[in-house]
């Protein structure tokens, strides 16, 4: 697992808070109204489901976010868990003490943005677990949250998952409207190697025949969609018997139920969309402690 993307995660807090504020510095009418400057409390980050966690650096982040835009005390952090931890409803993931104004502020911008990512994450294991023993690995895709991609991909890494590419600019995937357009496997892949010929090309393929017609062109990741079964197997065994070597990955329309029948034809990866763009969150919650003000 790669580090945490903490120059992004700082710039998503920034625009939460301000989302969720009204602007810099902000205003949370309730919290201002009712408690004040100066009260103290203690609270529990508490799962509330069973999961796998992850974002966790993102609650001292978010704290610590709060306190300087609202000029109070700071908010102690404890962090009782990891990224990639799993957890148990009821399990306390971290303590907070100190301003409880400053607490309050920052809670949901926090738990909305622990949630998510543990979602991915706690989604992701489950891929990861059905694929052990198969050799293959589960890939995530660029069906992100517009403005989340660095933190849902870690997510994903938390989980047990994949990268595949990071957005447009640093690997090429040649897709069936690409080919259409540029006329053939071959003529597509031709364009991309000669105009960036030091970036990775992915080609996407549907038939046995089209994936021995890129691997001839040069391709050494194929992405094959939509396949059954046993076309995909057909398609393993046809692109290995070339001698090349040549990942495969399978994809489109795949699910839990399927997946060990698809890894077990020979696939390197499988691609999950759902990963990011499908994963219910993992309820996360905060709660004050009675009675410690």
């Amino acid at each position: 697992m790669t580090a945490f993307p903490e120059t992004s995660a700082q710039s998503v807090v920034e625009g939460a808070l301000d989302e969720d504020l009204g602007g810099f510095p902000g205003l949370d009418v309730t919290s201002f109204a009712t408690i004040a400057a100066t009260q103290r409390s203690t609270a529990h980050v508490v799962s509330r489901a069973d999961g796998v966690v992850a974002g966790i650096p993102l609650i001292s982040l978010v704290f610590r976010a709060v306190t300087e835009r609202l000029g109070s005390s700071e908010v102690d952090v404890e962090l009782l868990r990891q990224d990639g931890d799993v957890v148990q409803a009821g399990d306390v993931i971290g303590i907070l003490r100190g301003s409880t104004r400053a607490t309050l502020v920052g809670e949901r911008t926090m738990l909305n943005l622990i949630s998510r990512l543990s979602g991915v994450a706690t989604h992701t294991r489950q891929w990861a677990d059905v694929l052990e023993g198969t050799g293959a690995m589960v890939l995530d895709t660029r069906k992100t949250t517009p403005g989340l991609r660095a933190l849902e991909k870690y997510a994903v890494r938390c989980g047990g998952g994949t990268n595949k590419r990071m957005g447009l600019y640093d690997v090429a995937m040649i897709k069936d409207n690409h080919k259409l357009a540029a006329g053939s496997v071959s003529a597509a892949f031709d364009a991309v190697h000669r105009a960036y010929p030091a970036v990775e090309i992915q080609v996407e393929v549907t038939t046995a025949a089209e994936a021995l017609e890129a691997v001839a062109a040069g391709a050494r990741f194929l992405l094959c969609d939509n396949m059954s079964v046993d076309l995909m197997r057909t398609t393993v065994e046809a692109v290995r018997g070339t001698g090349e070597q040549v990942e495969i990955e399978a994809t489109g329309g795949l699910t839990l139920e399927v997946a060990r029948s698809y890894a077990e034809t020979g696939v390197d990866f499988l691609s999950v969309g759902a990963l990011t763009h499908s994963s219910p969150i993992l309820d996360i919650a905060l709660d004050l402690v009675e009675g410690d003000r």
